[in-house]
């Protein structure tokens, strides 16, 4: 059994094609770490030779050369330092910038039921927030982790050349420090993980309300809605302050251990240079460098925090990237050659969403090429499911589908779907121009053909109202369009991708009688020639179909045109004497 990557390793993966740059920067965090330390030596030099030396001359010179020698210093310090924060600010942005790609790409190729079992905000969250997270560790938690190493190593270094035993004094508070960043550590880690499902719970609240914004209103639902985002956001606020403690209690903590090591320091160092021991000057730089050790130490330990709940992070963006993706292709998947014929094969299929709840049983049926067939059935029959098994958004549990007399388990995803269009009864539009949108599925299509669609699907008359016509950006999801207007450039861009096989969501059913009218026209323009199958809601579609199937707990209970299955007075007929809209609609 192959073992999973620990976090660090996979993030070292995305790190090593910048590894050059960020040795650069790791040298540059090194280098202006060591230059503080000279300080230490410059006040140990300052006191003992400029101070309190006897040849005035000497010291006059020594003062002016530690002066410019202190303005060099600090000068070399920030080129190094510059370094630092850029090259590893780079590589850190770099990696999460690809990492983010990834999951974004990744998500793009889940399978339909992930995204219909999961908050549209949790998905955000991960793409957003947890990357953020990993940003910060990779790029300035890493580099001051090394700089307040080197610090802390070289300060420790510089105390025992001066006096090892005023060192050991000093180290004896250390078990204690290395002890509390340990466990501060580990909780910041669980902490962060409540904060991420927090922040995410936030965002999924944001999403469905702003989406969802006229529903709330016609309900009068406001106070409702604020009180459930209340509710989320003092949840998020409660997991933040968990770490805000942690974090502000851990430095003050370890500043107060150190700070009683130096009281230490001050009492036995005095002591040695009282005894000749230790020079003054020496000893001043002892304290400079003890009383700074706290500093680096408490850095340390809230970079070691910062590490930690990016690792808490990456497991999360890990987790999500190790999710199995949509079905894949077969090794020997082949690709169904175009243009088809059209023709629809369903043998014996059975499919269930959750174990032992069967949706379809034994669905057998033909389309012949040029066909329009009409599903109709009861809410939660099935006929969304059928539909959605000719693309394979979903697998069957048993049985095969055929396009063409081709298994479609066995050719590629890319060649089936070329040969599909479809059109929702919720019409999908993006924030982007008319053109764009129309051009979705053909996007190597000229303007000509852009207009050509757009005339046969009814749209170039209002498009051509439009502050920039074609150019004009629809807004979110059309939100500048009104329903009738976004289902014409959805069959606009059906019609410019000129599909063999098409899937109609009844376009209709939410449209008033003017819109209707446009649409039901362009409708009977894009079915022309085309292999159809439409999930039917209205009289005015199910008689534009050649056949109907009519569904019913997963199986065909009924098969004919309209004539056929009124005359017969089984569900059909029942149903149609309710009403198609009240008594088809929605549902699988």
């Amino acid at each position: 059994m192959c073992r999973r990557k620990s976090p660090v390793r996979r993030l070292l993966g995305y790190v090593s094609p910048y590894a050059y740059l960020l040795m650069i920067g790791l040298l540059c965090t090194i280098m202006a770490s060591l230059l503080n330390l000279v300080v230490y030596w410059i006040v140990k030099e300052l006191v003992d030779t400029v101070l309190i030396g006897s040849d005035a001359v000497n010291m006059n010179r020594m003062l002016n050369t530690t002066v410019v020698g202190v303005i060099i210093l600090f000068a070399v310090k920030g080129i190094f330092a510059y370094g630092q924060v850029y090259f590893m600010s780079f590589v850190g942005h770099r990696v999460v910038t690809d990492l983010r790609g990834e999951v974004y790409n990744h998500l793009q190729y889940m399978p339909i039921e992930y995204h219909e079992s999961k908050h549209t905000g949790e998905m955000i969250s991960g793409i957003t927030n947890d990357v953020a997270v990993l940003q910060a560790g990779v790029s300035s938690g890493l580099a001051d982790l090394i700089s307040q190493t080197v610090m802390s190593v070289g300060i420790l270094g510089l105390m025992f050349y001066l006096d090892w035993r005023l060192s050991l004094v000093t180290l004896s508070i250390m078990p204690a420090v290395v002890w509390v960043v340990g466990k501060a550590g580990n909780k910041l880690r669980r902490i962060t993980g409540l904060i991420q499902s927090a922040i995410a719970d936030v965002t999924t609240v944001l999403q469905e309300t702003l989406s969802g914004i006229k529903v709330i209103k016609a309900f009068t639902m406001e106070a409702r809605e604020m009180e459930r985002f209340r509710r989320e956001n003092e949840g998020n606020f409660e997991a933040s302050m968990r770490g805000v403690k942690v974090h502000a209690f851990i430095s003050p903590l370890i500043e107060l251990l150190s700070v009683l090591g130096l009281a230490g320091v001050l009492w036995f160092g005095g002591r040695r240079v009282i005894q000749g021991g230790l020079t003054v000057g020496e000893f001043m730089a002892f304290l400079g460098a003890a009383g700074t050790l706290p500093t680096p130490l408490a850095r340390f330990s809230s970079s070691y925090g910062g590490l930690n709940q990016a690792l808490g992070a990456a497991l999360r963006v890990f987790g999500l990237l190790d999710q199995s993706p949509e079905i894949i292709d077969f090794k020997d998947a082949i690709s169904i050659p175009g243009p088809i014929e059209g023709r629809i094969d369903f043998d014996s299929v059975s499919f269930e969403y959750r174990t032992d709840e069967p949706v379809l049983h034994d669905i057998e049926f033909t389309v012949m090429p040029g066909e329009i067939v009409a599903l109709v059935g009861p809410s939660g029959s099935g006929k969304t499911t059928i539909a959605n098994l000719i693309p394979r958004f979903y697998q069957p549990e048993s049985g095969k589908v055929y396009i063409d007399g081709y298994d479609i388990s066995k050719v590629t995803l890319r060649s089936l779907r070329s040969q599909i269009g479809l059109v929702p009864q919720e019409t999908v539009l993006f924030s982007m121009s008319v053109s764009e949108n129309i051009a979705y599925g053909n996007p190597n299509a000229g303007m000509e053909d852009i207009i050509n669609a757009a005339g046969l699907a009814n749209a170039h008359d209002f498009i051509m109202g439009l502050p920039l016509q074609y150019d004009t950006v629809v807004g979110e999801k059309g939100a500048t369009l009104s329903g009738g207007e976004r289902q014409r450039i959805a069959i606009a861009r059906a019609i410019l991708r000129d599909p063999r096989i098409l899937i109609l969501d009844e376009a209709t059913s939410s449209l008033d009688p003017e819109s209707e009218a446009e649409v039901q026209e362009a409708l009977t323009r894009l079915l022309r020639n085309r292999t159809t199958l439409v999930i039917a809601h209205r009289m005015s579609t199910i008689q534009m179909a050649d056949r109907i199937l009519v569904i019913d707990k997963g199986r065909i209970v009924e098969s004919g045109n309209h004539e056929e299955l009124m005359a017969k007075g089984g569900l059909y007929s029942r149903l149609a004497s309710l009403g198609f809209s009240s008594g088809f609609k929605g549902g699988a």
